[in-house]
């Protein structure tokens, strides 16, 4: 056994690893606010971190970075395999065929398209009891009690919305709303500042204009963003394919991808075809079953987008209408102040001249003040001499004065001969 020598000094203990806190925004960025609302039953609210959402949703992390706030992104609709990413303004959602999991539910602005979307949900779907009805129906008649259902998308089945059909229309309607809403008080606001404006130029006047464009543009952006992304929806019937996740999960299963499922389809139609060279008119009834299934039936989704395509134009319509007022009103003003510089600079023209004019009499005045002897300068030695000196000054005077006017005269007829002056 070794013993420590007593002038080496005892080794140092090892140090203890003291526990970093964690701090509270990385604790805030891996778990987020959500609230989940099914189709049927209570909604819950919690909290959920990104790889969660990922598992529960089946989206990549790019798509969840455009709900993210702190980003900024514009508002879209994207539909992936197994759910559909909606950005429109302040609702910042995730639609899948099951449930719908909406961001940051405690914020004030989301209050009213909860309840419309809570209160859309409870509604029953009034197709159920017609499909029974005509079910029975078809039993009396021809005997058989299997009746087919109909096709997401017909017309049969217009009252029977898919249920992320449902949850888009209710984010479309809010957004609308809003929308139309912030139109509807710029409208109000804007019209009578513009009138005040071109009545009387001033610096309030133009600080409150000036304010109200910025709010115009920013808005008319936001709503040209919705408007341009429900068109590229409506010009691309594969993207609103997409949006069927209720079919897709009918036709394909959740772990199919919708890539497979275009090969599968090419691959049918070209088979189909073959067959119709080969076959002749045996094959006609198989070759229009096949391409069924080939041509999306997107119908019903056509419709929706439509309907809230035509009122998000007829918001922008107002927007470009009130963009275009403002720009009037701008060059109403711009040729308003143009006509008051020119005023002003006829006037500086004009001032100029009398000043031309003055310093012409005011060289003659500096000539008969120079030390000349003539008679005039004499002291007059009778009465008869100094009133013949007073009324040659006198007449000396008002010719002056006579002159320089006629002169200025003479000068401003030629600048409104040359049309320099109006």
């Amino acid at each position: 056994m070794h013993r420590r020598h007593p002038l080496h000094p005892a080794p140092a203990p090892a140090p203890v690893p003291v526990p970093v806190p964690r701090r509270k925004g990385a604790a805030a960025a891996a778990s987020q606010e959500w609230l989940v609302v099914p189709p049927a039953g209570e909604s819950r609210a919690g909290e959920f971190g990104r790889h969660r959402i990922m598992e529960m949703t089946g989206l990549p992390a790019r798509d969840l970075r455009v709900l993210d706030p702190l980003l900024s992104y514009p508002s879209t609709i994207l539909g992936r395999d197994r759910a559909i990413v909606l950005n429109l303004e302040h609702v910042k959602a995730i639609v899948t065929a099951a449930e719908v999991l909406v961001r940051d539910p405690s914020n004030p602005r989301l209050q009213p398209f909860l309840l419309d979307l809570h209160a859309r949900l409870a509604l029953p779907d009034a197709s159920i009891a017609n499909l029974a009805t005509d079910g029975g129906d078809e039993t009396e008649q021809g005997g058989q009690g299997n009746v087919p259902m109909p096709a997401l998308g017909t017309p049969g089945c217009a009252k029977n919305q898919p249920f992320e059909f449902k949850v888009l229309e209710v984010c479309l309607e809010h957004t609308c709303k809003c929308m139309e809403s912030e139109t509807l008080a710029l409208e109000k606001e804007a019209y009578p500042a513009l009138d005040e404006l071109a009545t009387r130029v001033s610096t309030r006047n133009l600080e409150h204009v000036r304010q109200i464009k910025s709010r115009l543009v920013e808005l008319l952006a936001r709503v040209q963003k919705v408007r341009d992304d429900i068109e590229r929806l409506l010009d691309d019937d594969a993207d609103m394919s997409e949006l069927y996740l209720t079919r897709k999960f009918a036709f394909q299963g959740v772990n199919e991808s919708p890539g497979r499922v275009e090969s599968n389809k090419r691959a049918s139609a070209d088979h189909d075809d073959k067959e119709e060279e080969d076959h002749g008119d045996e094959t006609e009834s198989s070759g229009d079953e096949s391409s069924a299934h080939v041509k999306p039936d997107i119908q019903e989704l056509e419709m929706l987008l439509e309907a809230y395509f035509v009122q998000v134009d007829g918001t922008l319509n107002k927007l470009c209408h009130l963009n275009d007022y403002v720009d009037d009103t701008e060059k109403y003003i711009e040729m308003m102040l143009d006509e008051q510089q020119n005023r002003l600079l006829q006037t500086g023209v004009m001032l100029t001249t009398a000043t031309v004019v003055v310093t012409a009499g005011i060289v003659v005045v500096s000539l008969f003040g120079m030390n000349i002897h003539i008679d005039l300068m004499k002291d007059p030695e009778t009465p008869e001499m100094a009133s013949i000196k007073n009324m040659k000054f006198w007449e000396t005077t008002w010719g002056t004065v006579a002159g320089c006017a006629a002169i200025y005269f003479l000068l401003i007829y030629a600048g409104k001969k040359s049309k320099y002056l109006k």
